[in-house]
């Protein structure tokens, strides 16, 4: 398998930071979760620092700047605020995703098609720096077309439905679930989109997602995370990445 059609693994490192901040404390450190991440076979590094600072914190961003040796993706919501950290950092990739504060989790897609011109605006510049700017989108076809015609670089598809309906044990919706993000990343990349995706992925959820063609990177957190309280880090994310390599390689 030739290098570039790779399946890459970013590991979201956000929960390292959930426990941290529960009691209140400096550990566990995530930046040093990171660095593990890394040397478990990573290929990039996510963190989100959402508008509340629920979980990343503003000097996690400067840790993660100063010690990562592979891409750190920027998940941020568009808004001023998180404009100047990213323009302030310049990280590899920003990911631009819809927020809410009482929001427990990134519950959809970012409505790019209903907000075009404000979020064309939005990412010139953090293009112009050098950051690939990524819509964090549902498979519908208006959301993914928007994506192309504002400048962005990758769409990541939002898996958080397909898995919710694997694990209610409703198998038809998430199969069609399944057929609507496959057609998703078809049109994606026939727009000179690069796909990606993401939410709510497990060992028993990835391959087929793993198994589309188009997507060139998959983005796991809390799954991660949750597991390697019971197997540790190095094992769960080289589990992950055999999955993977299973339907890849």
């Amino acid at each position: 398998m030739a290098q570039s059609n790779k399946l890459r693994l970013g590991v979201n490192i956000d929960h390292v930071a959930t426990v941290r901040n529960a009691r209140g404390s400096a550990y566990p450190d995530p930046v040093r979760a990171a660095k593990l991440a890394e040397a478990a076979g990573a290929d990039g590094i996510t963190a989100h620092l959402r508008e509340d600072r629920r979980h990343i914190r503003d000097a996690d961003i400067d840790g993660l700047m100063a010690a990562l040796t592979t891409p750190l993706n920027f998940e941020m919501a568009a808004t001023i605020e998180m404009q100047s950290i990213a323009l302030a950092h310049k990280p590899h990739a920003v990911c631009i995703v819809p927020e809410k504060r009482e929001e427990r989790t990134t519950e959809g897609g970012l409505d790019v098609a209903g907000d075009e011109a404000r979020l064309a605006h939005f990412i010139a510049p953090l293009s112009a720096a050098g950051c690939r700017v990524s819509m964090f989108v549902g498979h519908e076809a208006a959301q993914i077309e928007a994506s192309a015609r504002i400048g962005a670089a990758v769409v990541e598809l939002h898996t958080g439905a397909y898995c919710d309906y694997h694990y209610e044990g409703n198998f038809a919706k998430r199969d069609a679930e399944l057929a609507a993000l496959i057609e998703g990343a078809t049109l994606a990349h026939s727009l000179g989109l690069e796909v990606h995706a993401g939410h709510g992925l497990t060992f028993e959820t990835v391959k087929p997602i793993a198994a589309i063609p188009e997507v060139m990177e998959l983005n796991i957190g809390h799954f991660l995370m949750a597991e390697s309280l019971f197997i540790g880090m190095e094992a769960a994310i080289l589990q992950m990445r055999a999955l993977m390599d299973e339907v890849r390689g």
